[in-house]
């Protein structure tokens, strides 16, 4: 009397192979999810560089970036996970500063562009670079 061959995997290679899955996952997920989050960022720059844009128009056309208010002449755009805000920094409408901030998934982060074109990375869940730019990876200007 014979007996049929037994097929399929012991214990410990089940084992082994979900260790090895799940060591990947641990790397892979959090790499994706950093991925995902800079793809969120870019909208929110334009919207800040279309902003400036159309602020210097403002200024081209009547000499001031402030209204009569003494607030931001040009509507602010709307982004995506961001809040764009503008602030007039000078009481004679010469100077400004739009800010976009993180929101809900995307907090921690902080862009900024002003009147002289000067774009920052003010907060960054990696860290703000010392330079004056607009980083999605943080901690340093990317050329």
């Amino acid at each position: 009397m014979t007996f049929p061959a037994h097929r399929g995997f012991t214990l410990i290679e089940v084992m082994i192979t979900v260790a090895i899955v799940a060591i990947l996952a641990s790397i892979a997920l959090p790499a994706y999810s950093d991925y995902v989050k800079r793809g969120r960022v870019p909208p929110a720059l334009d919207g800040l560089s279309s902003f400036a844009t159309r602020m210097e128009q403002r200024f081209q056309d009547v000499g001031s970036y402030a209204n009569n208010a003494g607030a931001c002449a040009v509507a602010v755009p709307a982004a995506a996970n961001f809040t764009i805000t503008c602030a007039i920094t000078d009481a004679g409408g010469q100077q400004f500063t739009a800010t976009a901030t993180g929101q809900g998934v995307m907090a921690g982060y902080v862009y900024t562009i002003n009147h002289q074109g000067v774009r920052r990375t003010t907060n960054h869940p990696k860290g703000a670079p010392a330079g004056d730019c607009w980083t999605t990876r943080g901690a340093a200007c990317e050329n």
